[in-house]
């Protein structure tokens, strides 16, 4: 077996670990490699021809070659080595890597620290459990997102999306600039589940119709789909009956949510959050194996890929300072629990030394609301901020600077995040 010595190893080749790699050989770590098990780096970037990629980040406009064509040119210019089409097959505690490719076979890379940044995959129809037969013309919106924009072909003429995630949404205007026919994109939800800015410039723009507090409740088609029956949902997300509706189409998509690729993770006792799907991580995105980090989809979905690469140049600049034995175990750790109206909080576990920034996502859309950081002990919050409006697919920031946190001077162990309405008669915007 070939055994290789690294000082870091990154898991994925995408925006995450790119940035990544790229922090850490920048602060002073020489042996620094990236396993992907694509044929080329950028992780999904390639087949994201449409606009709206680095605003935040590069303060440009960018589709999404053109973003990942920034980092995987600065990754040639910093000479870190990529080992492509080679596929993790096992890691553990201590950080010892097995993969294998066509060129070398199986390899063992044995790591002084390894960030984690596998991303995440699609759910399918059978994570959802639609009935009716099983015909071809159903896809991921992923999947049908490759064909059009990579492997040249359309997927169907006639096109029902279920679910209105992002990619649904983005996948709904490319069909139909491409001449396809948009027949419906129906949500279970009262409420779009992606971006705003995706809603208005993808369904609303074009006129494409929306069917919310819906869902499918049949297929229909022996070799390929020819219709779906849609039926209204109750407050439990039931389909009602005598609200059925037929729709024909010949292809199905689905956009109903993203996991977190994190099989390798518990080979290694990495704890992952129920919430999430990814690792519990503190403010240095390590999880709770010593050396193991991890950044981007892979830890919880992200809207922006400027979040996916902040998250990840953190993740890459402390697996550094580990490896160079300045960053120093914490005894002491603040917990950081989701309260009223907040589905979960990235990062779980703080140190209170330094300035930190909290990514949430709240549980319930609300108008006119604030987010609080506080403890019952305490006489004023830590950290609070007002928002005119807040919804599940819009991820919420929130930073908690170092004085505020060291005041506390070991008073509290752990600190609630809750999302409240906002009182403006006391003066509160």
């Amino acid at each position: 077996m070939n055994l290789q010595e690294v000082d870091i190893a990154v898991i994925g080749g995408g925006p995450a670990g790119l940035a990544a790699a790229i922090k850490a050989k920048e602060n002073g770590v020489e042996n620094v490699v990236i396993l992907e098990r694509a044929e080329e780096l950028g992780g999904l970037l390639h087949q994201c021809i449409h606009n709206g990629f680095g605003l935040q980040y590069f303060k440009e406009d960018l589709s999404g070659p053109e973003y990942a064509y920034k980092f995987i040119k600065k990754v040639e210019k910093l000479q870190i080595k990529s080992f492509l089409e080679t596929m993790v097959l096992d890691i553990n505690p201590k950080r010892e890597i097995l993969a294998v490719n066509s060129r070398e076979g199986l390899v063992k890379f044995k790591a002084k620290a390894i960030v984690l940044c596998m991303g995440c995959r699609e759910r399918t129809r059978g994570a959802i459990n639609i009935p009716g037969t099983r015909p071809a013309g159903i896809f991921t919106a992923g999947t049908a997102q490759r064909f059009i924009n990579v492997e040249g072909f359309i997927p169907g003429k006639e096109i029902v999306i279920l679910g209105s995630g992002d990619v649904g949404m983005i996948m709904a205007r490319r069909l139909t600039l491409e001449g396809a026919e948009v027949k419906a994109v129906v949500e279970i939800l009262p409420y779009i589940g992606g971006l705003i800015r995706n809603e208005i410039q993808c369904l609303r723009d074009f006129n494409i119709p929306v069917f919310l507090e819906h869902t499918i409740v049949n297929i229909h088609g022996v070799n390929r789909i020819n219709a779906v029956t849609i039926a209204k949902v109750d407050n439990n997300r039931r389909p009602i009956a005598g609200t059925e509706k037929k729709i024909k189409c010949d292809t199905l998509l689905l956009s109903v949510g993203l996991i977190p690729e994190n099989e390798v993770s518990l080979k290694a006792n990495v704890k992952l959050d129920p919430l999430t799907g990814g690792p519990f991580v503190d403010e240095t995105m390590q999880t709770n194996i010593p050396g193991i980090f991890a950044a981007g989809n892979v830890v919880h979905v992200h809207d922006l890929v400027d979040d996916v690469t902040v998250e990840g140049e953190l993740a890459g600049l402390n697996a550094a300072k580990y490896v160079q034995g300045k960053l120093l175990p914490v005894k002491r750790k603040i917990l950081i629990k989701p309260g009223e109206n907040i589905r979960y909080v990235v990062p779980s576990r703080i140190s209170g030394q330094s300035d930190v920034t909290l990514y949430m996502r709240v549980s319930h859309p609300k108008e006119k609301v604030k987010v609080v950081v506080d403890e019952k002990s305490l006489k004023s919050p830590v950290a609070k901020r007002s928002f005119l409006f807040v919804k599940p697919s819009e991820m919420i920031r929130i930073r908690l600077l170092e004085k505020k946190l060291k005041a506390l001077n070991g008073k509290v162990n752990e600190l609630l995040v809750s999302c409240v309405e906002r009182n403006e008669n006391n003066g509160e915007k």
